[in-house]
């Protein structure tokens, strides 16, 4: 017997609230009196301000991610399999927005690791337990929880810089800088490939969420050392979306999911 779209109305209601909350928080940060993007502690590893622009994507599947939650397929993956992990992800995020927006680096780190947990959770059940059986699983579930999971991989890392790194306006980068900038950057294509080659047909849209940050930085930052490392290590992430994207040819070609082991999807934002 067919469910109705009223089973579980509370957790359905709390998505759509906590959803707004979350979208709400990211909103003020644009409309705010002053362009947050540009008014932050500007680090080694900050990117250009049209990396954030990836929080628009996540927001536009994650309102699809709501209204599929009312279909029987929906249902199942977000209401029976994630639950109140979702409500509790944006109530994170909403808080981790925020304290970053006014400036509470260190306290905004610590969120952002509790966001990056939150969200690896969803991650690994979804993959692990909700293989995409229709088109609305791909799109609303698996799509944006990918691309979710390789943003806070990044902001994780934009958000240490800024709690514990020099400001890039006032302190030129000494080799300590350095040093940890380039394992900022191997730390984030090491987290790219293993999205790629963790599976045959890899993650794509976490492998390009990494890569897109990467290339902003490249664009932002002057400081030479840093410029050119962030795009030598941009352009061997962007070797891991074209494996994504052939992996993702291999399965349409095959015509179907690529099984995979329990074990093979990537855990890199936590656990």
């Amino acid at each position: 017997m067919a469910g109705s779209w009223a089973d579980g109305i509370v957790l359905k209601i709390v998505n759509i609230v906590v959803y707004f909350l979350f979208l709400g928080s990211n909103i003020y940060t644009i409309a705010a009196p002053h362009d947050i993007y540009y008014a932050t502690k500007d680090t080694y590893v900050t990117p250009a301000p049209w990396a954030f622009l990836i929080w628009t994507l996540i927001h536009l599947l994650l309102l699809g991610t709501i209204v599929y939650q009312f279909t029987e397929e929906g249902k199942r993956v977000i209401i029976d399999g994630i639950s109140w992990r979702f409500a509790l992800l944006g109530v994170l995020n909403a808080v981790y927005v925020n304290l970053w927006a006014t400036h509470h680096y260190i306290v905004s780190f610590i969120f952002a690791l509790l966001v990056s947990s939150a969200v690896t959770h969803i991650y690994y059940t979804v993959k692990k337990y909700h293989l995409p059986s229709t088109t609305g699983d791909e799109i609303f579930v698996h799509l944006p929880f990918s691309l979710y999971h390789g943003w806070t991989t990044v902001l994780v890392i934009l958000t240490a810089f800024q709690a514990f790194g020099v400001d890039a306006h006032h302190y030129p980068a000494g080799v300590w800088t350095k040093v940890f900038v380039f394992l900022a950057f191997f730390f984030l294509e090491g987290t790219s490939a293993a999205y790629a080659f963790g599976s045959v047909e890899g993650d794509l849209p976490a492998s390009i969420a990494i890569t897109w940050s990467l290339y902003a930085i490249f664009a932002h930052q002057h400081e030479p050392f840093v410029h050119w490392t962030a795009l030598a290590f941009a352009i061997l992430s962007t070797l891991s979306v074209i494996k994504g994207i052939y992996g993702l040819s291999v399965r349409y070609r095959r015509g179907g999911i690529i099984l995979e082991d329990e074990e093979r999807a990537p855990l890199v934002g936590g656990r």
